[in-house]
């Protein structure tokens, strides 16, 4: 009975002294983790305000592009103090690793479509295309912009609607800038009778071109015959203005040759007695 109470007591030492050797080496691991995982939160938090401030600087990256990728780096430096941390407890970091590829390839599976969106806002912010408050065109949508994010793009619709359009259709398909320029054309048609005087017609086109001041001057306004008919000839005008005036501008010149060519008015001046008078044109856009 003693030499067995003397080899318990013995058995019983030897794990509490083992037990206690554990305890001292996972206490310094536990507090090496912790410590890592501070620091690394620091060094990662440094590392994504020095990162968005040096972005924001660069001329033509978006503050959402900046923020993007800030955020990657921080993300990136979080994982890799974790994974050193859980090194610290003699896990196998190389499975862990591994595991996390498996989990990313999963992942970018699931979720292709977002991915896709992502990686066309990206894209769609280096290079610009279109910017906050222009006006733009495409297959499949149009209005004014109102933020351009990672997933998808707000716009405006010209009748005032909310419209929201995933990056990717934008970025696959032709988009047609309306604001970007600072000039934009305007082609003003007429249709005259063949026996009218096409020259005389032209000059009075070009007339109308510069009584109007937002009408460019270089390139000075062209006026020409555009088409032939049995019947008929179409003259157009063609002139530039700013792009910002370009919507304003261009229906009041066309109220203009409405006025200067077909009004009861120009017909009573031009004839006085009630007939149809040589200047009976009928503007179209």
């Amino acid at each position: 009975m003693e030499h067995q109470a003397s080899d318990i007591l013995i058995a019983t030492r030897a794990a509490l002294a083992q037990a206690s050797a554990l305890a001292v080496q996972y206490s310094f691991s536990i507090l090496g983790a912790v410590l890592l995982l501070f620091l690394g939160w620091i060094v990662a938090r440094v590392l994504h305000n020095w990162a968005l401030a040096g972005l924001t600087r660069v001329r033509g990256i978006d503050e959402t592009l900046a923020r993007f990728f800030a955020n990657i780096i921080r993300y990136a430096v979080l994982i890799l103090v974790f994974v050193t941390a859980l090194g610290q407890f003699g896990v196998q970091t190389a499975s862990v690793i591994a595991a996390l590829g498996a989990a990313g390839i999963a992942i970018g599976l699931a979720l292709q479509g977002t991915l896709q969106n992502i990686a066309a806002g990206i894209m769609l912010l280096v290079l610009r295309p279109f910017r906050v408050g222009e006006s733009i065109e495409t297959p499949g949508v149009s209005g004014t912009i109102v933020e351009i994010g990672l997933f998808a793009t707000e716009l405006k619709t010209a009748d005032g609607l909310y419209r929201l359009a995933p990056n990717s259709t934008l970025w696959n398909t032709p988009v047609t800038n309306f604001s970007r320029e600072r000039f934009r054309r305007h082609d003003l048609t007429v249709v005259i009778g063949n026996d009218e005087d096409i020259d005389r017609t032209a000059d009075r086109l070009l007339e109308l071109a510069h009584s109007e001041p937002r009408v460019e001057q270089s390139p000075s306004p062209s006026a020409f015959v555009a088409e032939l008919g049995e019947s008929n000839t179409t003259m157009t005008l063609r002139y530039w203005v700013k792009t910002k005036d370009w919507w304003v501008t261009t229906r009041d010149m066309l109220k203009a040759a409405k006025r200067r060519f077909y009004t009861s008015e120009r017909l009573d001046e031009a004839n006085p007695a009630g007939g149809a008078g040589s200047d009976d044109l009928s503007p179209q856009t």
